[in-house]
């Protein structure tokens, strides 16, 4: 079938053009796409050398099942996963889902998957790959089952479109990676999309003091409301930041906090969750930096822990359904993270 989607050229730019979708082969899935959010991947997919269906976040209904496929079936509403675990190799079979070797996210950046069926997408006669390999930016798309968990009942679509990346990397990294306990301290460099889902995590674990900060007064604002006990205004020069620094200290009995997390994707700012933490705190950088950067070494002495996790460590059959259940008990705010919408030809 004809599918209008927002395709890539490789070279910093997109457009709107028809993609041939085809049938599902065995263990794939066809998905009638209701919402795509948008985050800074996308915009880095623009430029990864060659066309493809942009997109890795999303929710929709399923159209029709491939043989094989036994956890769906045709009237399905799903939400994505982009990090796509096979469960038969070394990683996933340790319970490391999102390292899975088959179809790690770093392979798929450079080309299609070992399971990934580029032939069931054509554009202009030829194949192309999808984002991640589910390329959500599309009115349809084919992937395989082990891309999809099931939407409960009560859920928007728009709101369920971004837990598949934002909302998961920023609760996943508090509650599956850094293990956030109660009455601990938490600091969030960083307050957009995954920040204030790492605000959200660490209210959930009932963390003590959750200080947030931002270069944007709005951006303080939101954090606020979502359970940020204190918000600190940030400004960009290196004194600034010194004194930023110590205003941390200062809230957190001079020895900073317990855990870190920088979420603001700007690379001089990678490390700054060292000096936040105290003696054997760990700190996080979740924004997915690419940059090389410069960080001196004595920033990790005393026993302080630095870790990149990738997608809050996301297993999808346990995490998305304890997100989703969340949601409906009011704890966690998805609704709110929605800002604006737009139709795919608005793009």
């Amino acid at each position: 079938m004809l599918s209008k989607a927002a395709i890539a050229d490789g070279k910093g730019n997109f457009k709107i053009d028809s993609v041939e979708v085809g049938a599902p082969a065995d263990g794939e899935v066809l998905v009638s796409i209701k919402a795509a959010g948008i985050c800074h991947t996308d915009f880095a997919s623009l430029s990864w050398k060659r066309p493809l269906v942009m997109g890795h976040e999303g929710a929709g209904v399923v159209v029709k099942v491939g043989r094989a496929v036994s956890s769906l079936k045709k009237g399905d509403q799903v939400v994505f996963n982009w990090a796509i675990p096979c469960g038969m190799c070394f990683q996933c079979k340790l319970g490391n889902a999102v390292l899975c070797e088959i179809s790690r996210p770093a392979y798929v950046m450079e080309r299609s998957a070992a399971h990934a069926h580029p032939k069931g997408t054509l554009w202009n006669g030829h194949p192309i790959d999808r984002s991640f390999n589910i390329g959500t930016l599309s009115e349809f798309t084919l992937v395989r089952e082990e891309a999809l968990s099931l939407l409960p009942p009560g859920v928007p679509m728009t709101s369920a479109a971004v837990v598949s990346c934002g909302v998961m990397t920023g609760f996943g990294s508090v509650r599956n990676v850094a293990r956030v306990k109660k009455g601990e301290s938490v600091v969030v460099v960083g307050c957009g999309g995954v920040g204030l889902n790492i605000i959200q995590g660490a209210v959930l674990a009932k963390a003590g003091k959750i200080i947030a900060i931002d270069v944007h007064e709005s951006s303080l604002q939101r954090a606020a409301m979502f359970g940020a006990s204190h918000c600190l205004k940030a400004q960009k020069s290196a004194a600034a930041r010194a004194s930023l620094v110590a205003d941390v200290m200062a809230l957190t009995s001079g020895r900073g906090a317990d855990h870190a997390f920088e979420a603001t994707g700007i690379p001089d700012l990678a490390f700054l969750p060292l000096q936040l933490i105290r003696n054997g705190g760990q700190a996080f950088q979740v924004s997915g930096i690419n940059a090389q950067v410069n960080v001196p070494m004595p920033q990790f002495m005393w026993n302080k822990t630095y870790m990149t996790p990738l997608y809050g460590g996301c297993v999808p059959k346990r995490d998305f359904p304890l997100i989703f259940n969340h949601y409906l008990k009011r704890r966690l705010l998805l609704d709110e993270l929605v800002t604006r919408t737009y139709r795919l030809e608005e793009l």
